[in-house]
């Protein structure tokens, strides 16, 4: 099982970036894919998720940082996307994304299998 995450970059205040998530090894369908962050000093912190609700139905929901401005979604069966819009400066961090069979799939203790991050930095 492999979860790559990629398309971070260095970006300005304002501007946006579309990370992507590609995960293999076995079918996510019904995992809930989700993403994390971790700035530079902190903890590693719950970002957003997509919640499998049965069929081809999926939900969404965001920490209160990121609401409005970032949006997750689902592509191809094993693949997830974090459009990032409105960049902050303290959205500056490493961004993994995470699958989880059975948790909530916000806390870490849930997480089943964690990618490797990919950088996210935003200047001012």
């Amino acid at each position: 099982v492999q979860l790559q995450a990629s398309g971070g970059g260095l970006v300005q205040a304002g501007d946006s970036l579309r990370l992507s998530c590609a995960a293999s090894g076995r079918d996510f369908s019904t995992y809930t894919m989700s993403w994390f962050r971790q700035a530079p000093g902190k903890e590693r912190e719950f970002v957003a998720r997509t919640t499998w609700g049965g069929r081809d139905l999926y939900y969404a929901d965001y920490a209160d940082s990121v609401k409005g401005r970032f949006t997750i979604s689902r592509g191809s069966r094993n693949t997830v996307y974090l459009q990032l819009n409105s960049l902050k400066p303290e959205d500056t961090a490493v961004y993994y994304c995470a699958a989880d069979l059975g948790g909530s799939g916000r806390l870490e203790t849930d997480i089943d299998y964690w990618g490797k991050g990919t950088l996210v930095t935003v200047s001012s």
